[in-house]
């Protein structure tokens, strides 16, 4: 390309307040969707009590339709959202999500018939499917890149933080009044949201030049002519110039370019571990779990332990992931699953045959996959892969491997049960293990360090440093 890189968008000069507000503001759809994602577990007991809201006690089976149907319709989402981003801009959608999700509290609110209750769901799931999608996307875009791991991070911290503030509601507050606290935070996200930039990326390649320039400006709290302005909205209109003389964006011609290519498949592996490293099937069955290695645990405690631990992650991983970066977070992170597993597989194993085992160690055991996958294996792999793919085809990729990422959760939840009844629950978590270890390798030998560097550097790293781009 003809515009240097160096610094074009990571120069410290100005004040990165905006900047912070503007991604806690768009983090604020993953604060309801982590309201969203913890409201089933405590309002499950409340739903099949007699006095239930319903009208009558919900069965074990009208509640996992209740579940699920979040899953199903974030696969739907994304690829609705990946539209949207592209052709009406991150804004819209962010203001699109934020909308369903007010939509869902406020069906919930008038009525909690069976079927206005899996429909409102089925309203989150659309809004979820563009939440790993949207708002990272918008976050990077409007950020420097000193700052952008960081603000990057924000999206596991904003979910875990709505999934610990909804199980301490549900444990001690009425139902209908924990949907009248929540309803609001969708409808101030929507307020605030009229107010907010749109991405410069996209502004450019709407060709809004000038806008995408006084954003700049706004953003970094510096004047329009500053240098490091004009050097970053040169770099965009050159990528813009440079990706209009190719064909049309597809999958085709994304696989075509080499740089690309090979970035998607370390992603796509990257995804394939991150999903399949034991998460939703630990949170959601680990009562199960913990009694196959012989632990009673008080429910309310193991309820509000977990997100409690995973904020605290989080908060470890924001001030780390500026520091050391991407790359050594992600490997170490896959690392201390690896060893929560093999220890808590252990533990199952001993237990199933008739062996005595601490009944602390299988509870620090899954603790210790909570803090480790909060602190980088859930959140790094979505930060890296909107560091590493030019504006131009960001949405697409991004859409397809949300999708991708999504329904692979849905698999690993629906199968479980039935896995773990075949083979044993140790065998399961032993699998876990060894996926944990194919994440490590990869984030250790192949996956590129994409902190502080443009997406040109990035790409010269895939194919190698004395490789040129095509």
């Amino acid at each position: 390309m003809a515009v240097s890189t160096e610094n074009a968008m990571s120069g410290k000069k100005g004040n990165p307040c905006m900047q912070w507000l503007v991604a806690m503001l768009a983090n604020t759809t993953l604060l309801t969707y982590g309201f969203q994602a913890g409201w089933v577990s405590p309002m499950t007991k409340v739903l099949q009590s007699e006095d239930s809201p319903a009208g009558y006690p919900l069965s074990d089976y009208e509640i996992s339709w209740i579940a699920s149907s979040l899953c199903i319709a974030a696969t739907f989402g994304v690829s609705l959202f990946a539209y949207i981003v592209d052709r009406y801009g991150r804004k819209v959608a962010i203001l699109i999500m934020a909308a369903l999700q007010a939509l869902c509290w406020i069906m919930k609110l008038s009525s909690a018939h069976i079927a206005v209750l899996i429909i409102a769901r089925l309203c989150t799931g659309l809004s979820a499917g563009g939440c790993y999608n949207v708002v990272p996307m918008y976050v990077r875009e409007i950020s420097q890149d000193d700052i952008r791991g960081v603000l990057g991070s924000f999206i596991i911290l904003f979910q875990n933080i709505g999934i610990l503030a909804m199980f301490a509601m549900g444990a001690y507050l009425n139902y209908y009044t924990v949907l009248w606290i929540v309803v609001w935070v969708p409808v101030l996200t929507i307020i605030l949201m009229l107010k907010a930039p749109e991405s410069p990326a996209f502004l450019v390649k709407q060709g809004k030049i000038d806008e995408a320039t006084s954003t700049i400006a706004f953003l970094r709290k510096l004047e329009i002519n500053d240098k490091v302005i004009q050097n970053e909205i040169d770099l965009m209109k050159n990528e813009e110039l440079t990706y209009k003389s190719l064909p049309k964006i597809s999958f085709k011609t994304i696989f075509m370019n080499k740089a690309w290519r090979r970035g998607i498949i370390l992603i796509l592996i990257l995804v394939t571990c991150q999903t399949n490293s034991g998460n939703f099937a630990i949170l959601t069955y680990s009562p199960a779990i913990l009694k196959s290695a012989g632990v009673t645990w008080n429910p309310e405690l193991q309820t509000l332990s977990f997100p409690a631990v995973m904020i605290l992650a989080s908060f470890i991983s924001m001030s780390c992931v500026e520091k050391f970066g991407r790359k050594p977070i992600i490997s170490i992170t896959f690392a201390g699953a690896i060893l929560a597993h093999a220890v808590l597989g252990t533990i199952i194993f001993l237990q199933s045959q008739g062996s005595f085992t601490p009944g602390w160690l299988p509870v620090l055991a899954i603790v210790t996959y909570v803090f480790v996958y909060a602190g980088g294996i859930s959140a790094m792999p979505y930060i890296i892969m909107a560091e590493m793919f030019n504006f131009q085809i960001r949405a697409k990729v991004m859409g397809g491997l949300v999708t991708y990422a999504w329904f692979m959760s849905f698999l690993q939840l629906a199968c479980f049960t039935a896995v773990a009844n075949f083979l044993g629950t140790y065998t399961v978590v032993y699998c876990y293990a060894g996926i944990n270890l194919c994440g490590a390798l990869v984030g250790l030998i192949l996956l590129p360090e994409t902190k502080g560097k443009t997406v040109e550097q990035i790409e010269m790293d895939i194919l190698g440093k004395n490789k040129q781009v095509h």
